[in-house]
């Protein structure tokens, strides 16, 4: 590999110091025209790169952000960083991004990691086992010592910070309210995620839609899976005791595994059972039938994120610090898998 030149051996070729070197290479007009010439063109050949560590132990800023996830398999979190990367870039910062994998110990390393002067904020989506222990302290220290925190989509109103949010009651209770509204008076929700704050919020919503409307609760089909059990006889067990003519998948696995299933058992969809999944997957539109799904505007979620961190980032230190929780409105998209509305 080519060896970088450094500043001081720069000014070395020159005879002139390093801050006559550093100002040329920044284009000052403290420098003369022929000067900064030949010593940016003797830069270029030589391969000189700014050091990014050096640049950020001058300025105090790295002009890089940390983002922790717990998953980039689930297409809400891809779109939710794409839209954290636009912003990111758009304002000059890099992006360090790290998965949890849902794990406790995962994120408090990665936070520990990110702490230790890499990063200028943090961006983070909380794991389902750090929502189950409420454990909170390496967030804490993190803002104490390292900088802001923004928490987007899974947060804990236990750390006092930024967050942004899915109105997810609302969402679930509008769509609960849909499948009503179609003649649908046995619903279901499924989800293998259960100790998340977003599915519980989820599962009232869908509660209150059949408190409203006056139906009974089924405990029986609130099918919560746990990781150890497997989805599909789950599912299958659901079916085959239980009265189901509707499903809400909390999260985009349950829904397309669940109606995949039911049409293997031989329901018609959306006949015999309708499907409504959470987070709005460009692949939905493919699947036969097409999937009613309610979209969560993730993109737009993690550019509200990255712009309020980035914000806080760049305020004056002593500025009085301020908290707000922004609430991201859904939307439910239409399509073949659930019936026509029968309740205007």
């Amino acid at each position: 590999m080519k060896q970088r030149i450094t500043l001081k051996q720069i000014a070395l070729a020159f005879n002139v110091s390093i801050a006559t070197v550093s100002k040329a290479l920044k284009d000052s007009h403290e420098i003369s025209i022929s000067t900064k010439q030949k010593i940016q063109e003797y830069a270029l050949q030589h391969n000189y790169r700014p050091n990014r560590i050096a640049l950020s132990l001058l300025n105090k800023k790295t002009k890089t952000i940390g983002v922790i996830m717990p998953s980039i398999l689930n297409p809400f979190f891809v779109k939710t960083f794409s839209g954290i990367e636009q912003i990111a870039n758009e304002k000059g910062y890099n992006v360090i991004t790290i998965v949890s994998h849902g794990k406790l110990d995962k994120e408090i390393a990665s936070v520990n990691m990110l702490e230790n002067g890499l990063i200028d904020g943090l961006l983070i989506s909380l794991s389902e086992e750090t929502e189950s222990k409420q454990h909170f302290k390496h967030l804490e220290e993190f803002i104490e010592n390292a900088g802001p925190i923004v928490m987007f989509d899974r947060i804990s109103d236990s750390v006092i910070t930024d967050k942004v949010i899915v109105d997810d009651f609302n969402c679930a209770y509008k769509a609960t309210e849909h499948l009503i509204k179609t003649g649908c008076k046995h619903i279901s929700v499924v989800s293998t995620l259960k100790n998340v704050g977003i599915i519980k919020l989820r599962i009232n919503g869908y509660l209150k839609a059949l408190e409203d409307y006056k139906l009974p609760v089924n405990k029986k089909i609130i099918t919560l899976i746990k990781p150890e059990y497997d989805f599909e006889t789950e599912i299958k067990t659901m079916l085959d005791y239980q009265n189901v003519d509707a499903i809400i998948g909390l999260e985009e696995f349950s829904a397309v595994e669940a109606m995949v299933i039911a049409q293997d058992r031989g329901y018609t969809i959306p006949d015999d059972i309708s499907i409504i999944s959470f987070t709005s997957s460009d692949f939905f539109k493919y699947t036969k039938p097409s999937i009613t799904c309610i979209n969560q505007h993730s993109v737009f979620m993690g550019k509200t994120a990255t712009e309020i961190l980035i914000s806080k980032i760049e305020q004056p230190q002593d500025a009085d610090p301020v908290f707000e929780t922004r609430t991201i409105k859904t939307t439910l998209i239409e399509r073949n898998s659930t019936k026509p509305l029968v309740i205007k």
